[in-house]
């Protein structure tokens, strides 16, 4: 699976680039900002790819410019209720304080309101990552209920959070991705194979019609703006 939007590609994690990730994820920058810190072996990277390659999580590989640069994910996914948990971090520190993070979550969740037609993303912040929280409440993100003594926080977003919160954001990254609006959404012969090319099909034919599949490419699927 790859989608195709504003600059920004991202493409289902294959073990090919777990290891690749694994030297990301055991850095001080981005290791320091999640809850589990300890250094991560090779093995524990191989047990934990098996243990999400399947239809409940979705981990994408983030290719900027051609050069791949960080991990987004949705995992937890309630393909009924329409409900995941996101997640993200940049393996490259030189983009931290750069536009491509919000480039980066803007395609992610317009996507998934506005493509999948999701309900609503969690995401889990340590109390401490005050940028992260910061970050995450320019995007709509609230803090969920009871949440506010926890250690690893809950927040939640909804479409209209994210419409009543990011209406900036969401204007300079469209400013920056110049007249290519649209997204593009390429499901390759391994999703037929595991079932996720069936499970995406179901939700985008029933979405409005600005989506439409490309007749001249099988799997491809595009909404214009």
């Amino acid at each position: 699976m790859k989608l195709f939007k504003y600059g920004i590609t991202l493409e289902r994690l294959k073990e090919t680039d777990i290891e690749l990730v694994r030297q990301w994820r055991n850095s001080d920058p981005v290791r320091l900002n999640m809850a589990y810190r300890e250094i991560i072996s090779p093995e524990q990277q191989l047990q934990w790819f098996r243990s999400v390659d399947n239809l409940e999580n979705n981990y994408l590989l983030i290719y900027y410019k051609g050069e791949k640069i960080g991990l987004l994910n949705d995992k937890n996914v309630d393909w009924e209720a329409r409900t995941s948990e996101s997640g993200l971090f940049l393996g490259r520190t030189e983009f931290y304080s750069t536009f491509v993070p919000y480039l980066v979550s803007v395609a992610g969740i317009e996507t998934t309101f506005y493509f999948l037609n999701w309900n609503k993303q969690y995401a889990h912040i340590l109390r401490g990552n005050t940028r992260a929280i910061s970050y995450n409440a320019q995007l709509g993100y609230r803090l969920c209920p009871d949440q506010e003594e926890a250690e690893n926080q809950q927040y939640e977003l909804t479409r209209e959070g994210f419409e009543l919160k990011a209406g900036r954001i969401k204007k300079a990254v469209r400013q920056l991705a110049g007249d290519d609006l649209k997204t593009t959404l390429l499901l390759e012969p391994e999703d037929y194979k595991s079932g996720l090319a069936l499970r995406y099909e179901s939700l985008l034919a029933a979405c409005p019609l600005s989506l439409r599949r490309d007749e001249d490419a099988a799997g491809v699927w595009i909404r214009e703006v």
